[in-house]
């Protein structure tokens, strides 16, 4: 049974993000009231704030994007918070929602939930087949067991709640701080700086021999708003773009794009994280109609685009480490 989002009403948490900003404005286009809890005065880790967020809008369906997020230093650094504040935050959530009986509940979950040897490209029933990369596994963990709440709500208390397993997101207004950033618009940063201070080469983690799977941020809003509006079952989904990449491929595309005309230097030191990441994305299409439609090469030129615009007004005036 699909759901009309003409007036209804959808919190977003997360909805200031990279990507709930996406996605609330594609909410808008469809009439919804939308309501963007931010951490003041709604701390989504204490279940007072969350009571306060339900009772001040009422929502009838909760879009729960809201996460502590970061690539491999960052996941590395913070294992204990990425593990508690993604996992207590979505927790209460679905508590209160079930507490409040709404009409659905919409969870992410992330690619970084599945094992570290997964056979390519990763199916939704090979989820718990295994333990996660280990630099990713508290965030990808703490996200993973929010699946297990939404079924045993569904089952217990008739919670309508989903849960979409999405790749790495990019495209323009992505975050480009070093010590959180992912992957692309870190190594966008990276050429970058190197071209405009004219240095000789760029030193990056790891071998470059993983690969990694990347979906552009309006195709990403645009499959979270279908599955909102088309998709009720307690099974995950994968949402992805269906290819996969190597990141020293992705280094050397972005290196040109950039103009970067220096060498490519790999700290093999560094971990390379996961080995291989690409989703089976047969299941979107067929439960809900979605498809990628942006070419990757097309999204990083865009990206690439509005970071320089961006840099021109926001000029970076400090150097980072290798990432």
């Amino acid at each position: 049974m699909s759901i009309k989002l003409d007036q209804k009403k959808i919190c977003v948490t997360g909805g200031a993000g990279f990507l709930g900003r996406y996605v609330v404005k594609q909410l808008k286009q469809k009439n919804a009231q939308v309501f963007v809890p931010r951490s003041q005065p709604y701390d989504l880790r204490e279940k007072a704030r969350i009571k306060e967020m339900f009772d001040y809008f009422h929502p009838e369906i909760v879009i729960h994007l809201a996460g502590v997020v970061g690539g491999i230093g960052a996941n590395r650094e913070n294992p204990g918070k990425f593990f508690y504040d993604n996992a207590v935050m979505g927790i209460e959530l679905i508590e209160e929602a079930r507490k409040r009986n709404i009409e659905k509940f919409v969870c992410l979950g992330t690619i970084c939930a599945y094992p570290k040897f997964t056979p390519v490209p990763f199916k939704e029933e090979n989820l718990w087949d295994g333990y996660p990369e280990e630099t990713n596994a508290p965030y990808g963990l703490a996200k993973k067991i929010l699946l297990t709440q939404l079924q045993g709500y569904r089952k217990q208390y008739g919670l309508n709640g989903i849960y979409l397993l999405l790749v790495n997101i990019y495209g323009p207004q992505d975050n480009f701080d070093l010590n959180s950033s992912h992957v692309i618009p870190a190594l966008i940063r990276k050429f970058v700086e190197a071209k405009h201070s004219s240095r000789n080469q760029v030193v990056l983690w790891g071998t470059g021999s993983p690969s990694r799977e990347f979906l552009y941020v309006e195709d990403a809003a645009r499959a979270i708003v279908l599955a909102t509006e088309k998709y009720n079952e307690a099974d995950p989904v994968n949402i992805g773009a269906g290819f996969e990449i190597t990141i020293k491929d992705l280094a050397e595309i972005i290196r040109d794009e950039v103009g970067f005309q220096g060498e490519i230097v790999w700290d093999d030191r560094k971990p390379d994280g996961q080995p291989r990441r690409m989703l089976d994305v047969s299941n979107a299409k067929k439960m809900f109609g979605f498809q990628s439609q942006v070419d990757f090469k097309q999204g990083l030129k865009k990206t690439i685009s509005w970071y320089l615009s961006w840099l021109k007004a926001n000029p970076v005036q400090t150097e980072h480490e290798a990432i």
